[in-house]
């Protein structure tokens, strides 16, 4: 059975050098930097003056990042508002700075038509109005729709395009309440 060694323990410029590194390879949230240097810090110390430095050049900004992150989530993989707000907080982002940055991503975004092109694009070459008709076709889009992060009241509005006797959605659920439940914890 072969042992992993633990990481050599980096101080001062070494510690900078390998926090470099990390933000070369790709984007980090505050808390993912912290986590991965203080695992390689020889001191406490060591790793706030390099998170410190990040800071004041620019490179550890969790508005920024979150913005970027949730503009990449909705364009490349058209996710809705939960699925990218549950994305932000597994990176370490506090759940004030993702929500802000969802509201201004998502600000001018039609849930609906997000919803409906994520649905085509997953279905792709089927012919949603006879696939959706078998309830476990309809089941597995709902669910499809909803781990993507639509609202359970948008993804029965882009679904009874295709079924007529879908139910209506229950009036006491909200965007609002869906979010503000999604990641509590830190």
């Amino acid at each position: 059975m072969a042992f992993r060694k633990s990481p050599v323990k980096l101080a001062g410029q070494a510690l900078w050098d390998y926090a470099l590194r990390l933000m070369a390879q790709r984007p980090h949230s505050v808390g993912e930097l912290r986590q991965k240097l203080a695992r390689r810090a020889a001191t406490p110390a060591d790793t706030s003056e390099a998170l410190e430095k990040l800071r004041e050049y620019g490179m550890a900004d969790d508005g920024k990042f979150s913005e970027t992150f949730a503009t990449a989530r909705l364009q490349n993989q058209g996710f809705g508002k939960m699925r990218v707000l549950r994305d932000l907080r597994t990176k370490r982002v506090s759940a004030k700075v993702a929500e802000e940055a969802i509201g201004k991503v998502f600000a001018s975004t039609d849930e609906l038509a997000l919803a409906a092109d994520f649905l085509h694009r997953k279905y792709r070459g089927k012919d949603l109005s006879a696939f959706l008709q078998e309830d476990k076709n309809l089941m597995s889009a709902y669910r499809r729709l909803r781990l993507a992060g639509f609202s359970s009241s948008s993804c029965m509005t882009v679904l009874r395009r295709y079924k007529d006797n879908i139910p209506e959605p229950d009036e006491s659920e909200t965007d609002e309440t869906e979010l503000s439940g999604a990641g509590e914890t830190d």
